[in-house]
């Protein structure tokens, strides 16, 4: 399943997933995580899929840079 970290409280990542928060443990992730880094959970383990995660921050950046044009 995928989703994307929403925040980051202690030991959990909270990971937005269909619309829907769930909570599991940071230690599954064999790698740092950020809030807004697209992840897969496979069999209990998480991945950070960073190439959907840069295409995402720069698509967010684009949507602001356009929102904020004077």
């Amino acid at each position: 399943m995928k989703g994307i970290v929403d925040q980051l409280e202690g030991p959990f990542a909270v990971i937005e997933i269909d619309g829907e928060t769930q909570d599991f443990d940071r230690n599954i992730f064999n790698e740092e995580i950020e809030v807004g880094d697209v992840v897969e959970i496979v069999e209990g383990k998480g991945i950070v899929l960073k190439d959907e995660t840069e295409k995402r921050r720069a698509d967010v950046q684009k949507l602001m840079d356009e929102l904020f044009e004077f």
